[in-house]
């Protein structure tokens, strides 16, 4: 049986194993798809023994998207734009790292029918995923893209990376931009619980807010979008099936069908 596994901290929530799971079923894939609890300084060292006990392919998730990077011997393009990794293939005695999380997110957005192309974003962080949702919007013809994260130097860095369409902004100036079309938040603020406070005026209210994380990690900002007045407001649900279907292909040369998988997920939500 393959073994197959996700890395990150927190982890037990994962609803990664039951996904692959699914897929497995569909397809007749016999595979072992576990969670491993795994913080920065322990990731390395965790990695390496799942190598040792057979391995062969992973996902990973928050904090550990940019340290997986580091320790792949070969990137994907996208991977090696975004500079995050959130899916490593085993080949021979090396990982390669590849990205799944921008075109996750593309799809489901696609799913919900919101346009991509011509829109104004605000995304909210600069960490691994809110990289490789950054890269992909831009790719997909988003006409402007602002960028806030607490740490202002790591939005810059953000935004020079991506270049045109891509600039920063603070707290206060967000107050006096006009609407966004898109609002993603990609900031890991739900996992600790804390409050969101809602950065935009009052009169800015955008057409689609969409959280990257799901179920009670999203619950604030989707509840502070809401009251704002956003048409739709998601959870990144919908954009984790659709990534580890991605990661899926990668490693088995097939592709699942994602439709039930998102119908029995939702039912239960």
């Amino acid at each position: 049986m393959t073994r197959y596994a996700v890395f990150g901290q927190p982890i037990s929530h994962s609803l990664s194993p039951r996904i692959h799971a699914a897929f497995a079923a569909q397809l007749g894939i016999d595979l072992d798809y576990r969670a491993i609890e795994a913080g920065r300084g322990a990731f390395a060292s965790a990695l390496a023994a799942f190598a040792r006990d057979g391995g062969r392919g992973a996902n990973v998730t928050l904090p550990l998207k940019q340290d997986a990077s580091a320790l792949c011997s070969e990137l994907s393009d996208r991977a090696r734009r975004c500079g995050s990794v959130n899916t490593l293939a085993r080949a021979g005695d090396e990982w390669h790292g590849d990205s799944t999380d921008g075109i996750g997110l593309l799809r489901d957005l696609a799913r919900h029918g919101i346009e991509t192309r011509g829109v104004r974003v605000l995304l909210l962080g600069a960490g691994g995923a809110a990289r490789a949702a950054a890269f992909a919007l831009a790719d997909a013809g988003a006409r402007e893209l602002v960028v806030m994260n607490r740490t202002a130097t790591r939005a810059q860095a953000l935004a020079v990376a991506l270049g045109t369409p891509a600039r920063t902004c603070d707290r206060d100036a967000l107050q006096r931009e006009r609407t966004f079309d898109i609002v993603v938040n990609a900031t890991s603020a739900g996992h600790a619980g804390d409050v969101f406070a809602w950065p935009l005026a009052a009169e800015a209210t955008p057409t689609a807010c969409y959280d990257l994380s799901y179920g009670g990690a999203a619950r604030a900002f989707l509840a502070a979008a809401r009251a704002a007045g956003a048409r739709v407001a998601l959870d990144g649900l919908g954009m984790l099936v659709e990534q580890a279907a991605e990661s899926f292909a990668l490693w088995h040369g097939c592709a699942p069908d994602t439709t039930p998988v998102h119908a029995l997920l939702s039912a239960e939500a």
